[in-house]
């Protein structure tokens, strides 16, 4: 039950602080569509969403107009195609399905054109990945992911030198706006199996027939709350907490409602400030409120660990099953903070890596120049992957090298996505390190059996 305070608080939270439930992800498994004829899989891939998932958007909108808080998008993720695909080899095909149903429901996204490949490749599994650029060129809702690492399988570089490449060539195929093919592309170490976000939703090989994950977030709340807050740096981390707590309350409702209205499990909260290009609603001013002059500077690395660490202990506490990533992102095209960070030199790609081993996910919605090459581009990669398999973490990196522009330049991407100021990056060359290939061991810290 919620009291008449909370209650209140929420309202407030709404009206003024940019609170919203930024996504219902409904997961939907594919392993009983697997038949190794190209058409039948494909109809049954089909026939299996529009019966599960017709719904979603009717029952968003409906939860978000009983209970007065905005749900932002609704949202679908799958087994990860390669392994639907690989019996029939009809990646290709499923891929216009997969489109055909996102557009027919009237979702947002829909998440799982996805690889597990952080040990190794199966040759199929590397045509499946070669086919990424196409198949995000040639849709608009479709989202992709490649694994690559794992703290216990080590980092496959194979994979890493190889998304360099589709990357490139993702670019490439969508340069005619901006590149934003890269914007729908992921490369994960640890990825989960209950991330309700996109671009890196799948539904995991463990997860049940149909289950709805809920991704909340509130970083205007955040700030708000610490701007009352004039004491020392352990009321600031308990300040955190407690708004936690209150806006993860508010995911488990509608994860509970959603998930009793669509006939799935109930999945995992994730509490995870998401900002968006919105004024107030960036997590580099939540940094900044705790005492930075700007994001970016000394200081940045140990204030980000904080607000993630109790981001973290509040949504627990508050919840009886916190998943997905569950902490603070930091998009540099979705965050006006880290935008103006960028601008005024104050905020580096160098910084942004750092301040990754402590946050949430990773590398994320950053632009480079256009012609920076593939072997540059996997060795940032390589980089990022390293500190999440080091640090028994996730990480990602989701870069876009927009074709045609240089350092100084601004991608526009619209909506959620923001736009990216394109960052100066060191153009040394990593090509005999990633032309090596094979796999970096798994940290000794891994074996633990």
């Amino acid at each position: 039950m919620y009291s008449s305070n909370e209650i209140i608080e929420t309202i407030n939270m709404v009206s003024h602080q940019h609170l919203d439930v930024r996504t219902i992800t409904l997961g939907i498994s594919l392993f009983d569509c697997i038949t190794d004829d190209k058409k039948k899989t494909c109809d049954k891939i089909y026939d299996k969403i529009m019966r599960k998932a017709a719904n979603i958007v009717k029952v968003g909108q409906d939860i978000s107009n009983e209970i007065g808080v905005p749900i932002v998008n609704k949202r679908i993720s799958v087994t990860p195609i390669s392994l639907i695909s690989a019996a029939s080899k009809g990646h290709l095909e499923i891929i216009k399905t997969l489109d055909k149903a996102a557009n027919e429901i009237g979702i947002d996204f829909l998440g799982g054109y996805s690889a597990l490949v952080h040990k190794e490749m199966t040759p199929y599994e590397k045509e499946f990945i070669l086919s990424i650029p196409e198949a995000l060129a040639s849709t608009s809702k479709i989202c992709s992911s490649i694994n690559v690492a794992t703290t216990k399988a080590g980092i496959n570089m194979d994979a890493v030198k190889l998304m360099g490449k589709v990357i490139k060539d993702t670019a490439y195929l969508t340069k005619d706006n901006d590149s934003i093919g890269c914007a729908k592309l992921v490369v994960f170490a640890n990825a989960v199996e209950d991330n309700p976000f996109m671009a890196g939703a799948f539904l995991g090989t463990g997860e049940g027939d149909t289950v709805v994950n809920v991704g909340v977030s509130g970083p205007g709340v955040v700030k708000s709350a610490l701007e009352s807050v004039d004491g020392d740096l352990t009321e600031v981390a308990e300040c955190i907490k407690q708004t936690a707590f209150k806006i993860t309350r508010v995911g488990q409702l509608v994860a509970k409602e959603a998930a009793q209205r669509l006939n799935a499990s109930t999945g995992i909260v994730d509490l995870s400030l998401a900002p968006t290009p919105v004024v107030g609603d960036s997590v580099a001013h939540i940094l900044e409120e705790i005492g930075l002059e700007q994001v970016g500077g000394f200081g940045t690395t140990a204030t980000l660990a904080m607000l993630n660490d109790a981001v973290k202990k509040g949504g627990i506490m508050a919840c009886s099953s916190v998943g997905g990533l569950s902490g603070a992102f930091i998009p540099v095209s979705e965050d006006i903070g880290m935008i103006h960070g960028v601008e005024s030199g104050c905020l580096t790609l160098e910084k942004l890596e750092a301040m990754t081993a402590v946050c949430s996910v990773g590398l994320d919605m950053f632009a480079v120049p256009g012609d920076t090459s593939s072997d540059v581009i996997s060795a940032i990669i390589a980089d990022e992957i390293a500190i999440g398999v080091v640090n028994q973490k996730t990480t990602a990196v989701r870069v876009i090298p927009v074709y045609g522009k240089k350092a100084g330049d601004y991608a526009e991407f619209g909506g959620l996505l923001g736009r990216a100021p394109i960052l100066k990056i060191n153009t040394a060359s990593p090509a005999k390190f990633i032309n090596r290939g094979g796999r970096i061991p798994a940290p000794l810290h891994s074996f633990k059996n």
